[in-house]
């Protein structure tokens, strides 16, 4: 019995040791990627094998979500998801939580702590982003995408988050007030299904973002002004309220989300008292969910996002 004690002890050490090597090698790769500069040729792909190796040492059950983005889109590709993926800074006084609609679709189940940093709803349901890449390089064109034109060489991270409902305008307090009163008036603040995105654009030299909000995308609440301009179908054109100015600006990795109506932008909301932070968001790419045929249905006009334009032309300008 002595023997076979002491033998265990030697393979624990022996663990121990090479738990050790393991670890020492990954943080000097680690190193060395953050002083070198992600225009290394494969850094994101060395910089993912490296967190791979930690993760393997930690035994974190976050390693089963890596192997689904690895087996979506592929080592590099994954790689570049986890890498760009955004922290949620949510606007003071909001509770809901992007989640999962398929074990999801109720305010309760996504509603949340109102401060401090938060990764699971009080339910226990966790915050989600679900995943759409388009890479429009030459080496490995989009099936069915659009990539003429500036898209071309570019690949486009996207990033999109459900909730159950959307209540625009709508405070903490009276809130069944505003509802019935906006429905009166024929403008419901609130609807059902809401989905919003923060949306990456990788180009040799640069990286930008922006985000969803309402029917246009939103990069600096800051970044000046424009009219919303639209087309009717008879030619006339209709000048709609001002907004921030579209489009896309330096990359933030971060999405400030607006209570009530969810609304995101890319750069600044000023009154934070939540986080979800980077690691701490679920990933799951929708591409195998599109693929085996999505079943569930939304609210009348509400769209996936497999079924808006940006799903194949990730320039669009429309949140459809």
């Amino acid at each position: 019995m002595g023997g076979t004690r002491a033998r265990r002890g030697e393979i624990g050490q022996g663990t121990v040791e090479w738990i050790g090597l393991v670890l020492l090698v990954a943080v000097l790769v680690l190193g060395l990627l953050a002083g070198l500069g992600a225009r290394v040729p494969g850094a994101a792909l060395a910089h993912a094998i490296a967190e791979r190796m930690i993760c393997a040492v930690r035994l974190s059950d976050g390693c089963g979500v890596d192997s689904e983005l690895d087996a979506a889109y592929g080592a590099e590709l994954a790689a570049l998801v986890t890498e760009h993926t955004p922290r949620i800074r949510y606007e003071r006084g909001m509770t809901a939580l992007p989640v999962d609609y398929r074990s999801c679709r109720e305010d309760a189940c996504a509603e949340g702590s109102p401060a401090g940093q938060i990764w699971r709803s009080v339910t226990g349901e966790p915050v989600v982003a679900f995943v759409h890449v388009i890479d429009c390089r030459e080496t490995a064109r989009a099936a069915g995408a659009n990539c003429a034109g500036e898209r071309r060489g570019g690949v486009y991270l996207q990033y999109w988050f459900y909730y159950p409902g959307s209540a625009t305008a709508e405070g903490r307090l009276y809130k069944e007030e505003i509802r019935e009163l906006s429905a009166l008036l024929g403008r419901p603040s609130y609807h059902r299904d809401d989905w919003e995105s923060y949306q990456v654009r990788l180009r040799p030299g640069a990286a930008d973002s922006r985000s969803s909000a309402h029917h246009d995308y939103v990069y600096d609440l800051d970044g000046g002004w424009r009219p919303r301009v639209r087309t009717r179908p008879d030619g006339s054109v209709r000048v709609r309220q001002p907004w921030p100015k579209l489009g896309w600006g330096p990359e933030t990795r971060t999405v400030y989300v607006s209570g009530g109506s969810h609304a995101g932008n890319s750069r600044a909301l000023r009154d934070v008292t939540r986080i979800t932070p980077r690691d701490r968001l679920r990933l799951i790419p929708l591409e195998p969910i599109v693929a085996r045929g999505p079943r569930t249905s939304f609210a009348e006009g509400i769209k996936p996002p497999w079924l808006k334009q940006v799903w194949t032309d990730p320039e669009d300008e429309g949140t459809d």
